[in-house]
């Protein structure tokens, strides 16, 4: 599923879509995903896609180094 757009839905439809797209799930050798954001959770990292600030893929290429 890709991401939803933030000119077409909601904070809680991005919400919903990054708490089931980056879960945790307990596991960070087979997850990665506090390494790509640097130990932060989804939610915070992503906060300004879920605001409706910039698009994901432009707030994920900030976490790249």
């Amino acid at each position: 599923m890709r991401a939803p757009s933030i000119t077409t839905s909601t904070p809680d439809e991005r919400r919903t879509y990054v708490r089931e797209r980056f879960k945790c799930i307990s596991n960070c050798d087979l997850c990665g995903n506090c390494a790509l954001f640097h130990g932060r959770d989804a939610e915070t990292a992503l906060a300004d896609y879920i605001d409706g600030h910039a698009e994901l893929p432009e707030v994920v290429m900030r976490y790249r180094r």
